[in-house]
């Protein structure tokens, strides 16, 4: 009984920094109160056929005194109730003063922990989203299932960030065979050493016959299953992205999982895997191998310069934009008072965002290792898909 009461006074006392304005208000709602008593009072003494009802609402059928102690109980008992919800408020007292060019932002939500999300791409998507490790309570990486070991090393950076965690699907690296739209049958991962290929794309994905896919790792299955959200990319579609779903295993994880399945389209073609692709067909091949239609998919909406794209065309790749001929209806997005829309596409929420920045890359050749030369290439802002990410998620 001690400690309930302990229990009690320890909520109320959160009340404290409200007293004078709580005082202030109940005695303007008593005024107020006994200003329509007397109306009342007034009404019923000088007007004549009243209907009956006024004679129940009244209590007339009651003597005075306990027509006043019935009230005086029904209102304290809604006004204890009223200050009972009141006290699990959170009350921040305001500063006295805010200077003229400051601001007071308050953001607090008792009823969400910190998001647990998962990503599955390679090492060079997973360290665009190393901004994002800061603000969730856990971030996952599972790394392809092609060569573990490489993606981990890629990724290293991220190892000094906080809440990051690398999986392994499976304890050794599979094989994963591409088909070209030609014919060619090739390593996924050995496409990009043959120039010739640039302008192919790839229409099947599949292991190698000798491959024998073993279990996953049970800390996959657990972090599939606990995620808060599960985001492909960013990262090349069929060397980091899909050959995880080639596992039965896998992808049914992923689909029985309650998160929710977000995808980070590519800001640019590749050459000879997804060469001539638009948004539509990056959800349809990831609805084909994985067996599910991402909740969401968020593609660059800033337009790239002729410059650069000139350069990118050169190596035979080109913008992921969205296609108008795509759209299969507009929808407001979940939580937002704005009003902001998206527009279904294979039954995903499409969102565009700036999601890009133009860096500069040096390159050189092993023929001639001392001379570089600059280029402008487009990558994904990890700061600004960090944000985009996070909104998202608190929108759901």
């Amino acid at each position: 009984m001690q400690k309930f009461m302990k229990q009690i006074i320890n909520r109320l006392s959160a009340l404290r920094h409200l007293i004078p304005s709580l005082s202030l208000t109940f005695v303007g709602i008593v005024l107020l109160s006994l200003g329509v008593a007397y109306l009342f009072i007034h009404a019923y003494r000088t007007v004549e056929g009243l209907p009956e009802v006024v004679w129940w609402l009244t209590l007339q059928f009651l003597p005075r005194p306990w027509r006043g102690i019935l009230l005086l109980v029904i209102g304290l008992l809604v006004l204890a109730g009223g200050i009972w919800q009141l006290s699990g408020v959170v009350v921040i007292p305001r500063p006295q003063q805010v200077p003229a060019d400051g601001e007071l932002v308050l953001g607090y939500d008792r009823t969400h922990r910190p998001r647990r999300v998962v990503v599955i791409s390679g090492g060079a998507g997973m360290l665009v989203l190393a901004g994002l490790s800061e603000q969730v309570d856990r971030m996952t990486c599972i790394v392809p299932i092609t060569d573990p070991v490489e993606y981990y090393y890629r990724a290293s950076g991220l190892l000094n960030q906080p809440n990051v965690y690398y999986v392994v699907p499976t304890p050794e690296p599979l094989d994963v065979v591409a088909e070209l739209d030609d014919g060619t049958l090739i390593d996924v991962r050995h496409i990009h050493l043959h120039p010739e290929l640039a302008e192919r794309y790839v229409c099947r994905l599949y292991l190698n016959k000798e491959s024998v896919p073993p279990p996953l790792t049970r800390v996959t299955l657990e972090a599939l299953r606990e995620a808060d959200a599960i985001i492909l990319g960013p990262g090349s579609l069929f060397e980091s992205i899909l050959p995880n779903f080639l596992l039965a295993e896998f992808a049914e994880a992923v689909r029985s999982s309650s998160a929710k399945k977000i995808f980070v389209c590519n800001l640019m073609t590749e050459p000879g895997r997804t060469s001539g692709f638009r948004v539509a067909d990056h959800i349809r091949v990831i609805k084909e191998y994985a067996g599910l239609t991402p909740d969401y998919v968020l593609v660059n909406a800033q337009r790239i310069d002729p410059e650069t794209t000139r350069i990118y065309a050169a190596a035979h790749q080109t913008p992921v934009y969205l296609d108008p001929s795509d759209y299969e209806e507009v929808a407001t997005l979940p939580g937002d008072v704005h009003g902001q829309r998206g527009v279904i596409i294979e039954g995903s929420m499409v969102i565009e965002a700036d999601l890009s920045a133009a860096v500069i890359q040096y390159t050189t050749s092993l023929d001639n290792p001392l001379q570089s030369r600059a280029v402008r290439v487009l990558r994904h802002d990890g700061q600004k898909l960090a944000a985009a990410l996070i909104e998202l998620m608190r929108r759901m």
